[in-house]
């Protein structure tokens, strides 16, 4: 008998049956997937927290579609396979002198579903705002070329893949400088009032907030010329063990969830107290070279002007000792420039978002922050990364997310078979129940 063919997600939280899985190095061989397959999903290096790569009977893994189609000196533009990986994309844009001017986190992910999900980073607008040109492989397999300016990118921006397939990118890029940064802890007061001001005084910004303790880990950046002298203090050796230390003090904290403060505590003094200070690009000051698939991620987004009261309130209740909300730190705060993106996060507001980790993944379904932070940002108008983790539906996006209906009839368009959903998007959008004969997988 025939062993059953399970995909699995980068922490096993997801996994899911499977009849036929295809490794594409070609946009014809991705054409011809597409169009004849019944239901079909993409997937790149699987470190969405949302089920969104998986759970149809055909599968495309995108990884071997990763290479540089061309590079326009002369307008600054590169233009890549969608399947690479993002430290492949961005090592080659610096190597010609240029940068993507906003970075996420983290450089594993591929490019096509850093577009799909939203990603981004912090200062800036989110990555998919730097895509000028665009490839994407329809339902019935045909190939539409959508650039900047036409309201269809808008759409397509970000689309968690319900629209087609995007095969190869085209990002503008501008020229490459160096940050100046300073990292420090803060108090929660000073920062949070200080942050408007920070936004106009830094050319980077971002705050990695530790519940418990009162304080925030703030990162600033101000552009420098790469000539420019600074006295780097990278702080003790010890500071590289943080992950390694945070694994041990949280090993116990979905029991006894109070160790969390405790644990909070210890890793805020050991790790986030002394004051460091170092220069390079924006990519080698900002990134995030790996991260081990060890945590499970929430993150919720609302407009700046929103956020005190919001953090305020996320504060209190984090703070309490009165439930089990006790959260891993730290808490990401990042910055989104306002776009028109239909389902991007910062679409026609200026825009806060604040990351909400376990570090204990095969725990992460019980972990209660993660409903505490979803509630209070729901408050305010408040709307998730479509690659993290969530349980608001139709009703709530559609009242958060202007264009949502529009997205939602746009999909019925372009995809009336219903090819690139499966059963999460299915209920995401509150779709005709789904039919494909696959099955999530019990863990």
């Amino acid at each position: 008998m025939e062993k059953e063919k399970i995909w699995k997600s980068w922490n096993e939280n997801i996994q899911h049956a499977y009849t036929n899985l295809h490794n594409i190095t070609t946009e014809k061989e991705l054409q011809t997937l597409i169009a004849a397959s019944h239901h079909i999903k993409i997937f790149g290096n699987k470190q969405s927290s949302a089920d969104i790569s998986a759970g149809v009977s055909t599968l495309v893994d995108m990884r071997s579609y990763d290479q540089i189609v061309k590079i326009d000196t002369e307008n600054k533009r590169f233009t890549v396979q969608s399947g690479m990986r993002l430290s492949t994309l961005l090592e080659a844009v610096e190597n010609q002198g240029w940068c993507i001017p906003c970075l996420p986190d983290i450089n594993t992910i591929t490019v096509g579903g850093a577009l799909a999900t939203g990603t981004h980073g912090t200062s800036g607008y989110i990555l998919s705002q730097y895509m000028v040109e665009c490839r994407l492989v329809l339902a019935d397999g045909t190939l539409k070329i959508i650039t900047a300016g036409e309201e269809l990118m808008d759409a397509v921006r970000v689309s968690m893949g319900l629209l087609g397939v995007i095969s190869e990118v085209t990002f503008q890029c501008e020229t490459n400088y160096t940050l100046h940064v300073k990292e420090g802890p803060q108090k929660d007061d000073h920062w949070l009032s200080q942050i408007k001001t920070a936004l106009k005084q830094h050319d980077f910004l971002r705050i990695l907030w530790l519940p418990h303790t009162g304080m925030g880990y703030v990162i600033t950046g101000d552009k420098i010329t790469s000539e420019t002298l600074v006295q780097e203090k990278q702080g003790p050796k010890y500071l590289k063990h943080r992950r390694a230390a945070s694994k041990m003090l949280y090993k116990y904290s979905h029991r006894f969830a109070w160790t969390t403060a405790i644990a909070n505590k210890l890793l805020a003094f050991l790790f986030f107290s002394s004051k460091k200070e170092h220069k390079g690009s924006l990519y080698q000051a900002t990134v995030t070279k790996s991260r081990g698939s060890t945590l499970e991620l929430a993150e919720w987004t609302v407009a700046l002007d929103q956020f005190p009261q919001v953090f305020k309130e996320i504060k209190a209740e984090l703070d309490a000792w009165s439930n089990r909300s006790f959260v891993h730190i730290p808490m990401d705060v990042r910055f989104i420039y306002k776009d028109k993106s239909w389902l991007s996060y910062a679409y026609g507001q200026d825009t806060v978002t604040m990351g909400c980790v376990s570090r204990n993944a095969a725990t992460a379904d019980t972990y209660a922050a993660f409903e505490s932070v979803e509630r209070i940002f729901l408050k305010y108008g408040g709307r998730p990364h479509w690659g993290k983790r969530f349980k608001a539906g139709d009703a709530e996006l559609s009242e958060r997310y202007p264009k949502w209906n529009d997205f939602k009839q746009l999909r019925l368009e372009m995809d009336p078979t219903n090819k690139f959903l499966n059963a999460y998007t299915t209920q995401l959008l509150n779709e005709t129940p789904y039919d494909d004969q696959t099955k999530r997988v019990a863990i």
